[in-house]
């Protein structure tokens, strides 16, 4: 990361970590970088897993590690947890994004009784329907769209071209990156008099607090009832979540991943990308589904998962040593069979 006009002394970030000193508490810091880009006037990280004699290759005018003891050329910051230490000074170091001026731009749309919070600012080309309410601090970038009825909760940030239809709700501290659409009708059909008919889809969607949502990802409305996320779920880029699914409180979805309709996640569920799930079934609390992976039907809690169907991980992974060796087995059974062959031919 570049350098930010923010400079402090390596004691001023151990205070602020809650770390200790080893070697000179007077270095000065100018910027935050991942270890093997950092330069001079950068702090970088060495994590629990890193190996010590790491650190007499870095280029970092200093290092944050756990508290172990450890040797190096240059002075290290000791905390409890450098992932969440290092996030920390990101954060501080980072560059101040752009933030809509206060207010309403000109050029966006509101409704008469349109609801507003204070210190909410909307940015240009936004249209805001009837009745809709914005919480405190809020930001609602370029191009976004709130349907009738619909809520957006303090301190969230709509990211622009946000959809968020009529009668749908998102949670404080939430960010919507580009592009997410909340609440499009779910996909509901029956056929019927030699054509698809279209099931109403009358439900709403309501993303509870602390939910990021990635670009591009679709939430569709509940064909009657809630389509729900859970508190702190994180949701990566493109990801498609059906009518009527449940997701619990701190899961993560990672992209490209598909959730179909009136599946339930319980809490603290991990999906990998591209994966995907059936309808009407229920992944236990605390389950792991890797990339790819594909769950037809329900899951008990706090299990590893991988393949298409999914099975124990432990076991895919014994699969695939298997899937290796085909070729060669395919070659003895061959083999075999032309010897089983030769012995059952009559001799004479």
């Amino acid at each position: 990361m570049a350098a930010s006009s923010r400079i402090y002394s390596l004691a001023d970030l151990a205070e602020m970590l809650g770390g200790a000193v080893a070697g000179e508490a007077s270095t000065l810091i100018r910027g935050v970088a991942v270890f093997g880009e950092a330069q001079p006037g950068d702090i970088t990280c060495l994590l629990p897993d890193g190996h010590t004699h790491d650190l007499a290759r870095t280029r970092a005018s200093a290092v944050i590690c756990a508290r172990d003891p450890r040797e190096a050329v240059v002075p290290l910051i000791h905390v409890d947890d450098p992932r969440l230490a290092f996030q920390s000074l990101v954060r501080l170091f980072g560059p101040e994004y752009f933030r809509p001026t206060l207010g309403v731009h000109p050029t966006s749309v509101v409704a008469a009784d349109a609801v507003f919070g204070e210190g909410v600012a909307v940015g240009p080309q936004c249209t805001i329907e009837a009745g809709a309410r914005i919480g405190d601090r809020a930001i609602i970038m370029a191009g976004c769209y709130l349907g009738v009825r619909s809520s957006v909760g303090e301190d969230t940030v709509l990211y622009p071209g946000v959809t968020v239809r009529e009668g749908c709700t998102v949670g404080a501290c939430c960010v919507v990156h580009a592009g997410a659409v909340i609440g499009a009708d779910g996909f509901g059909y029956v056929f019927e008099a030699g054509r698809f008919q279209k099931v109403p889809q009358i439900g709403n969607v309501v993303v509870d607090r602390d939910v990021e949502i990635g670009a591009n990802a679709s939430i569709d409305r509940a064909a009657t009832d809630t389509t729900r996320v859970g508190t702190g779920t994180k949701i990566a880029n493109l990801v498609q979540i059906g009518h009527n699914v449940v997701v619990g409180r701190h899961c993560v979805i990672r992209a490209q991943a598909g959730i179909a309709g009136s599946t339930e996640l319980e809490d603290s569920v991990v999906i990998g990308e591209r994966a995907a799930l059936n309808d009407h079934i229920r992944i236990g609390q605390g389950v792991e589904i890797s990339a790819r992976g594909g769950v037809p039907r329900s899951v008990p809690a706090n299990i590893a998962l991988s393949g298409s169907p999914v099975v124990p991980h432990r076991l895919f992974l014994r699969i695939i040593v298997c899937m290796r060796k085909l070729p060669q087995m395919f070659q003895r059974i061959t083999a075999l069979e032309r010897r089983v062959t030769r012995l059952e031919e009559p001799h004479e």
